[in-house]
């Protein structure tokens, strides 16, 4: 997610904190500090309930990390990559490299997260029950016992994004065999969650406590949101089912020597033509590829004196596709390379290239047709 500072790792996944993060980490602080252990255990002074306060909401967002980290955990034993999580506003998001290859991985998955927050709510239950002669001690175990059980029955509503929401769509999956009909099952239910918060929260706003309301709506447009794009998402991954690479990408890629300098290359072709990527062949056979991340690394005033082969990505750190691949493993292979390109190869010749911008025109070509 952008926005967010990477704080350490676990298991090798980056843990990161968006910036919204610090703000609902202080809201919920001084909510706790303010409201919640004055009401409940009067006669502390204000630094004793501002340091409570503070250490409830950090455990708090630990137990987050910790839902999250039993999805993780999940879909690293069945070799599906986590490339980031991210805690911020709305609590936290386990990024995961690729869709689930079955509709049993992907419960899996998705109970991970509820079962670890309810397994929480029993432990800092215990906790609440051996600490509970003291105050200090006890007053956070009770809050976090009821929070951790209030988010693991949340998440377990049928809509997506929310855990219940994949668990609903790997049932649908299950009975249909179909990940289409499944996604579109689950986005329509999230959708019609979302509005749901929307206008529960437009109407408790009427009613006067408009904070509420307001952030009951800021929810629902979060989760509205969301749902969306995974129907969009999934739209896609079904309109290009059993398509090719070769019917999207480009033939006539453009070619530059090895020899050329970077000053050349912006003067002649990047600035003249408006090219961004470059690959690098002799006689058909790939030698490498540069794109405008290669030149901006390079010093301005060095231009002259740094050739394209000295900076292009070697073929054996580069990843690549062959033309009868489908247009939708490229895609991913293009999420986990974190690059917006890859070079065709049948064998060791380099057929053509292929880029996020030719899909997006093949797409385009197919909506204008209604094919």
């Amino acid at each position: 997610m952008q926005g967010s500072l990477t704080i350490g790792r676990v298991w090798g996944i980056p843990i990161g904190l968006h910036y919204s993060w610090f703000l609902v980490f202080g809201l919920i602080s001084w909510s706790l500090a303010g409201g919640y252990f004055p009401e409940k255990y009067p006669g502390w002074g204000l630094a004793t309930y501002l340091l409570v306060g503070a250490i409830t909401s950090l455990l708090f967002f630990g137990s987050v990390l910790v839902h999250e980290l039993g999805h993780s955990w999940v879909a690293l034993r069945n070799a599906l990559p986590i490339r980031s999580i991210t805690l911020f506003i709305f609590g936290g998001i386990a990024q995961i490299g690729r869709e689930p290859p079955s509709a049993g991985v992907e419960f899996r998955i998705a109970i991970a997260g509820p079962v670890t927050s309810l397994g929480l709510a029993g432990f800092f239950a215990g906790a609440w029950l051996v600490t509970r002669d003291v105050a200090f001690l006890a007053a956070p175990m009770i809050w976090l016992a009821r929070i951790n059980l209030t988010l693991g029955l949340f998440n377990l509503i049928p809509g997506f994004p929310l855990d219940g929401g994949r668990v609903f769509r790997a049932l649908v999956w299950r009975l249909t065999g179909s990940f289409y009909r499944a996604s579109q099952a689950a986005s329509l239910a999230g959708q019609m969650l979302a509005f749901g918060f929307i206008g529960l929260g437009v109407l408790i706003a009427l009613r006067g406590n408009v904070g509420e309301g307001v952030w009951l709506a800021f929810i629902g447009w979060f989760l509205q949101n969301a749902a969306a794009a995974s129907h969009a998402q999934a739209s896609l991954k079904e309109l290009l089912r059993g398509v090719t690479v070769a019917q999207a990408m480009a033939r006539d890629c453009p070619r530059v020597a090895g020899d050329l300098s970077l000053d050349r290359l912006v003067q002649e072709e990047v600035l003249a033509k408006g090219r961004r990527c470059f690959l690098v062949a002799d006689d058909g056979h790939l030698r490498g590829l540069l794109t405008l991340h290669e030149v901006k690394a390079v010093p301005r005033e060095r231009w002259g004196q740094v050739r394209v082969d000295e900076v292009m990505t070697r073929p054996d750190r580069l990843a690549a596709v062959g033309p009868q691949e489908e247009l939708v493993a490229a895609l991913q292979k293009m999420d986990d390379a974190n690059v917006a390109q890859l070079p065709v190869l049948a064998g060791d010749q380099l057929v053509g290239m292929l880029t996020r911008e030719h899909v997006l025109h093949y797409v385009r070509v197919r909506a204008e047709l209604g094919v």
